[in-house]
């Protein structure tokens, strides 16, 4: 992804770390003979410079050698007007990338660089890339209300800004006649459509992809081999569209990287190694693993019960089967794998009691079961117990004073159901009192 998602503006990179020379990686050259003054390259003045953050590159002959360091900002000439883009290599670096792409020095189409970019020059850039998000939505919106079967990618302006490219894909041809007047009655540039296929939009656009890193074909990828079936079935791989496409729709470009090694692993496996004939019956190929060399046999009659066969072994036992020979059974040829006994690491009987610690946790359960019954209900003891401390002293006061035996008693508990006892009550006390008298 460009360095126009990045958090800082400068060269030294995103805010994750990731580039340091403004490009985040994309289609990134690290150029190894920038520090070594080779006398053989003194005539040879091409260069080669990036626009957009690696999106697209070219070749340029510095004609007036001006003396530049990667990375720095350059104009260059241009179909009408020029353009400015970022230096990427120079020196015998740029032979080899020529000479890969098949691109003469001699060529008359190799333009020229006009200048090293000002001030005035690297402003105009910045106004026509942060006006490129809203003229694409705009583009779109367009090409959606004429209809036309079409799918925008990427716009991208010229540096003088008097010339706008638009990307796009289609599956059909496309009579974008009219959509280009209006484009040039909206956006009041000179515009070109240019088709580019679903695997370079990707690498346009950018992104992530299944693996977590950042795409192939924006960071180092430039040729797109077709990807066929023949990929998947060599590799053993099962059919799963869904995991097997990138991001562009089609089959990742990753399923070429490793097809060459399995080819060579496939070579020593036999061929017509389906089944094999034994006493016990005919056991039939299941299973594959072609970088560890196994086959995986199963008889018909016994399901679930597989026989791993290394190559050398099925290549003797189909040999024999040429032969109008059967083995007795796949159970003497079959590799079988040591177990090993994790019981002697794990056995921890008799160092920890089980009782222990469940008479640890009971504890710890009933801690904080009496913990949670004695908070709530401690505050206001508390405030009763201060209350009625109160309600005594005030007793105290206003009692007359007190008497010893049963009377005392007798007076303790008609203060305490006094309120209970009705308004004739207390006659009666005092007429008991004159007859005990």
């Amino acid at each position: 992804m460009g360095c126009s998602s990045c958090g800082t503006n400068g060269g030294g990179g995103c805010s994750s770390g990731g580039c340091s020379s403004g490009g985040c990686n994309r289609h990134d050259v690290y150029d190894w003979f920038s520090n070594l003054p080779l006398s053989f390259n003194e005539n040879f003045n091409m260069v080669e410079v990036s626009f957009k953050n690696g999106s697209r590159k070219g070749f340029y002959r510095n004609a007036d050698l001006f003396d530049f360091s990667k990375g720095e900002l350059i104009v260059v000439e241009a179909a009408q007007g020029y353009d400015i883009g970022e230096m990427n290599l120079q020196g015998e670096l740029v032979k080899l990338q020529m000479k890969k792409k098949k691109v003469s020095e001699r060529e008359d189409t190799i333009r020229n660089i006009i200048r090293i970019a000002d001030q005035a020059d690297i402003d105009l850039l910045l106004d026509c890339r942060n006006k490129e998000k809203e003229i694409m939505v705009r583009a779109r919106a367009i090409a959606r209300t004429l209809k036309l079967e079409m799918k925008i990618g990427d716009v991208e302006f010229q540096g003088d800004g008097k010339k706008l490219t638009i990307y796009y894909t289609a599956d059909d041809r496309v009579d974008f006649r009219e959509l280009v007047k209006v484009y040039a009655r909206e956006f009041k540039v000179k515009i070109e459509m240019r088709q580019i296929g679903s695997r370079q939009e990707a690498a346009r656009i950018g992104g992530i992809g299944s693996c977590g890193r950042e795409l192939c074909c924006s960071t180092w990828l430039n040729d797109f081999k077709s990807v066929s079936t023949n990929a998947i079935r060599y590799q053993n791989l099962a059919i799963n569209t869904e995991k097997l496409s990138g991001l562009c729709g089609r089959l990742k470009c990753c399923l070429n990287f490793e097809l060459d090694t399995y080819n060579d692993a496939l070579k020593n496996f036999p061929k017509h190694s389906d089944k094999i004939a034994t006493d016990e019956g005919i056991a039939y190929l299941k299973k594959t693993e072609i970088l560890k060399q196994l086959l995986w046999y199963e008889y018909e009659d016994k399901r679930g019960v597989f026989y791993k066969l290394s190559v050398e072994d099925a290549k003797e036992l189909l040999w024999m089967n040429k032969n109008n020979q059967k083995p007795q059974s796949l159970e003497n040829y079959a590799l079988v794998e040591e177990v090993k006994d994790e019981s002697k690491h794990d056995d921890l009987v008799g160092q920890i009691s089980l009782a222990t610690l469940e008479e640890k946790d009971r504890k710890k359960r009933n801690k904080k079961h009496h913990s949670k019954e004695r908070q709530p209900y401690s505050k206001p003891q508390q405030k009763a117990s201060a209350s009625q401390t109160q309600a005594q002293k005030a007793d105290e006061n206003n009692a007359p004073p007190q008497q010893t035996g049963n009377k005392q008693g007798a007076q303790q508990h008609h203060k305490k159901h006094h309120h209970k006892k009705p308004l004739h009550k207390p006659n009666n006390n005092n007429q008991s009192d004159k007859k005990d008298s």
